[in-house]
This record gives structure tokens, C-alpha cells and sequence, in this order.
């Protein structure tokens, strides 16, 4: 009986696969200012013709290794959320536990972290088609806020934000802007995102060691104390570290 063919879509997505697996290990030893094409063809023992054929330009190769990062670790905390939802977890665990999982994807993956939260790379403007993949961190921290909000978990703020400091797009991930007393939500909800990615990028890159002793129960607490900032009560204690 002859051999069925070969789907031809199939080769090009295995060439395409093999060269993002080749880049990944070249960025963990020049980082994305030293990729090229030609690097990867010659780490990876491939033709360079073959590197052209799935990625033309070194900014194409870039920015699939740039997407498959955001979904990854996006996937990694959708997970952890979904998880300590369907076990009835608050909103407080509920963002710990996506909280832990960002970071434990990006200790495993140092590279691609670096990439997306890192130096930007000389001459590489990232498209819009990376958009959609970059938001779906900040898309898992604004559902856990919005269940929080809706279950009555948050505690009012003090003093609330001024408003008009949002761009549409933020308020509509959001679902709107909610009323009094959590009218500056989003805006907060976006100072905790950052508090987040800037904790991390201490710990990825060795900010912390000399100072912290125990950087994971650290990250935890710290993570506790910027959610206060939203009015979210993170348990830590029994279960936490």
C-alpha cells in the first residue's frame, strides 16, 4: 500500500517549529539583539534557505517568538486561574495562584521573559498582530478584579483616581468602568499588572537575591501588598508560602 502523501502545511509548520526551538536556545546565549537568521540556520544546523522559507526577515521570527511567549505564559495564568476558580477559591487566591503561575513560567523560560519585559531590541517594532497575545495577562488579572467587583470581595479606596487617565481600549478589557465607589478600578487594576511584571523582572534578573532571603514567599507577600492597592485581600498563611 503506498505511503499517504506528505501534507506539505505540515512540513512548513515542523520547519517553522524547528526554527523558533533553535532561536529560543540562541536567546538564552545572545539574546534577541544578537538573532539573526543566520545564527539560527547555523545553531540549528539547517539551510538558510530553509530559515527564509518559514521566516523571511529576522522581525517575522521575532515576532512569532514574541506571540508564542505573551499566549504561553497568558495560557500558564488562565490555567491557574481557572483552576482556583472551579474550586471555589476567592479572588484573593484566585490572583495568587495566577500570580505564581506567571512566575514560575518565567523562571522556566528566562529567555522569552526577557524578550517581552526586557530592554526593547534595537530596530525591532512589534505589530499589532502582538497585541491580542500581550493581553491576555492583564485580561486574567481584569476577570479576577471584575468577579471581585460583582461578588463583593473589594474594599473601597479611600481616595479614588482622577478620572480620564484611560485609554478606551483599557476600559472596554475591563467591561466598562464600574460606578462609585470603584470608579478608578482599572485604573488601579493597571498599577497592580505593573506591580506585577516589575516584581517579576527582580526576581528573573537577580534584583532580589542579595537582599531577600526567601524570594518566593517574598513574591507572594509582595504580590498581597500590591493588591491591596485594588482593595483585594490575598490569603497568605495556611496554603501560602
Amino acid at each position: 500500500m503506498d505511503a499517504s502523501p506528505t501534507n506539505p502545511s505540515d512540513d512548513v509548520a515542523a520547519l517553522a517549529a524547528a526554527v523558533k526551538a533553535t532561536a529560543r536556545r540562541h536567546l538564552l546565549k545572545a539574546g534577541a539583539s544578537g538573532l539573526s537568521l543566520d545564527a539560527v540556520a547555523r545553531d540549528g544546523g539547517l539551510a538558510a534557505t530553509a530559515v527564509e522559507a518559514a521566516f523571511p526577515h529576522r522581525d517575522d521570527l521575532l515576532t512569532a517568538l514574541v506571540v508564542d511567549a505573551y499566549d504561553a505564559s497568558g495560557a500558564a495564568m488562565e490555567r491557574a486561574d481557572r483552576a482556583a476558580a472551579d474550586a471555589g477559591a476567592p479572588a484573593g487566591a484566585r490572583l495568587l495562584a495566577a500570580a505564581r503561575a506567571l512566575r514560575e513560567w518565567s523562571f522556566a523560560h528566562p529567555a522569552e521573559f526577557t524578550l517581552i519585559y526586557g530592554s526593547p531590541v534595537p530596530g525591532y517594532h512589534a505589530p499589532q498582530d502582538t497585541v491580542p497575545p500581550a493581553s491576555r495577562t492583564p485580561a486574567v488579572l481584569a476577570g479576577i478584579l471584575r468577579s471581585a467587583l460583582e461578588s463583593g470581595e473589594l474594599t473601597p479606596p479611600r481616595r479614588t483616581l482622577p478620572g480620564g487617565l484611560l485609554r478606551p481600549e483599557a476600559l472596554e478589557l475591563f467591561g466598562g468602568a464600574p460606578g462609585a465607589p470603584f470608579s478608578d478600578i482599572v485604573e488601579r487594576g493597571i498599577a497592580l499588572w505593573s506591580s506585577l511584571i516589575g516584581l517579576l523582572v527582580f526576581q528573573v534578573f537577580s534584583r532580589t537575591h542579595d537582599s531577600v532571603l526567601d524570594e518566593a514567599a517574598y513574591f507572594d507577600a509582595a504580590v498581597a501588598v500590591a493588591a491591596e492597592t485594588v482593595g483585594l485581600d490575598v490569603p497568605l498563611g495556611e496554603g501560602g508560602r
